[in-house]
């Protein structure tokens, strides 16, 4: 049962999802805001940085509104904590994970870039998750400046050891993201640095990806398959490429999804985060709508004041 209507404001999908199956998405924090600007965003450049942890949004309305979905007869594999910005900047995160165990026995992923984990509060509360997904870009401080453009005062050394730490208190599995940007953070040097941090950590899975829809910079370059294929090999041997290549259309580019985005920019031209409330569907998955009506021919970016914004033909 996917979100068609407008009664749902943190709630997106659910969405197919090639690491947790069927997801219904929770957004906890406003549009791009985040610890990070990295260069492979989705939802455009410079965002608000922050660090601050607070009440972004009211706790109980965002479980008000899991409730009613649940009401609604809707079904998920996983109720994944993620959306437009990083999740462990809301205060109260530990309460909305609790509050969801109350309410189903769906578990709770937790996406997040782990940038926060340095603090014991944010350990604790993200430790109430079924499975936590955080992401590893470089293995030295001089790439994390440059392919995940972090807030001034995020110290690289502190974040990995925050990692660590992690893993050592958090008894579940972890999932790490790594994201591979060609000529960034895959030469030879960066790979053996990953892998040294890697082994680390210890995360239960190490799941690599890549830039296969449009990123918030133009020219950040995808790392072919077979490439991919070749430095997951070197970082561990049971590491996964995830990166999902281009080949037939998969149920998530549904022809009705697209129709209806070609529907609302007939009638005047939007940017993604526009889209994404007037569809009621994911910053990811509008991403990936977009990019197969670019391939297809029928929509363009123009760029207007520096924002982007997506026409038809």
């Amino acid at each position: 049962m996917n979100l068609q209507d407008n009664k749902y404001r943190f709630l997106f999908g659910p969405v197919p999802s090639r690491r947790l199956g069927l997801s219904l998405g929770v957004d906890l924090v406003p549009f791009k805001t985040c610890t990070q600007n990295c260069l492979y965003c989705q939802l455009g450049r410079d965002g608000n940085l922050v660090l601050e942890r607070k009440v972004y949004v009211p706790p109980q309305d965002v479980l008000n509104e899991i409730k009613q979905w649940l009401t609604d007869g809707a079904a998920a594999d996983y109720i994944t904590i993620s959306g437009s910005g990083e999740p462990s900047l809301h205060s109260q995160l530990g309460r909305i994970i609790n509050g969801i165990h109350s309410l189903t026995k769906i578990p709770v992923a937790l996406i997040t870039n782990g940038s926060l984990f340095w603090i014991p509060e944010v350990r604790k509360e993200c430790s109430e998750a079924d499975v936590v997904l955080p992401s590893l870009d470089s293995g030295d401080p001089k790439t994390f400046e440059e392919i995940n453009h972090p807030h001034p005062d995020l110290d690289f050394s502190k974040f990995v050891d925050g990692l660590c730490q992690f893993r050592n208190e958090y008894k579940g599995p972890i999932w790490l993201e790594v994201f591979f940007c060609e000529g960034i953070n895959t030469s030879t040097d960066s790979i053996l640095n990953l892998k040294r941090l890697i082994e680390k950590i210890q995360p239960d899975r190490v799941q690599l990806n890549t830039a296969v829809r449009p990123t918030a910079h133009p020219d950040v370059r995808p790392v072919d398959k077979d490439k991919l294929q070749s430095i997951a090999v070197q970082l561990r041997p049971d590491a996964e490429v995830i990166a999902d290549f281009p080949s037939k259309q998969t149920p998530e580019v549904s022809a009705a999804s697209e129709q209806k985005i070609l529907d609302t920019l007939k009638r005047r031209p939007c940017g993604l985060e526009e889209l994404c409330i007037s569809l009621q569907i994911s910053p990811n998955l509008a991403a990936k709508h977009l990019q197969h009506l670019q391939e297809k021919g029928q929509i363009r970016i123009e760029n207007r004041k520096g924002k982007n914004f997506y026409c038809t033909l």
